[in-house]
């Protein structure tokens, strides 16, 4: 059962009920995590995260759950450079995603204008999704670059 193309404006526990899914303990802890988080976290992030709400929650639990929640189409999954799986509880929105090159936290950041190919550009491809990625300095680790550049 996927939800209709949900936004941040829905909460990702509102779209979760939206799919029929019984929101357990552990359900209910892994998607708290998520929300309202402006950083895609990975797996053993949302875990640790977790446990300090729900301390028996297991790590296996976690890691299904966000399989569960990504099958179900309210969590996305993405895979950047050859890091970990993180999980973008902003599925449902077109954005795309700005990293820190220092410390990898991702931000979601919505570009003004339209990020498109021209049919003529695509060799025959049939597009079904685009990523584009901004990449630099978040605040914090450019203002220590500041600090350290002697170092560098």
């Amino acid at each position: 059962m996927r939800s209709p193309a949900p936004t941040r404006s829905v909460s990702l526990l509102e779209r979760l009920r939206r799919c029929g899914l019984r929101l357990t303990a552990q359900r209910r802890v892994v998607a708290e995590t998520l929300e309202g988080v402006h950083v895609h976290l990975t797996a053993e992030q949302v875990y640790e995260r977790a446990t300090a709400r729900l301390p028996e929650i297991s790590r296996a639990t976690v890691y299904n759950t966000l399989n569960q929640f990504h099958q179900l189409g309210v969590v996305r999954e993405i895979t950047l450079d050859d890091g970990p799986k993180r999980y973008d509880p902003n599925a449902g929105q077109r954005h795309q995603h700005l990293i820190c090159e220092r410390c990898g936290t991702v931000r979601d950041v919505i570009p003004r204008g339209a990020i498109a190919l021209p049919q003529r550009e695509r060799h025959g491809f049939s597009v079904s999704t685009v990523e584009v990625v901004f990449r630099g300095l978040c605040p914090a680790c450019a203002a220590g670059s500041r600090e350290t550049s002697d170092h560098d």
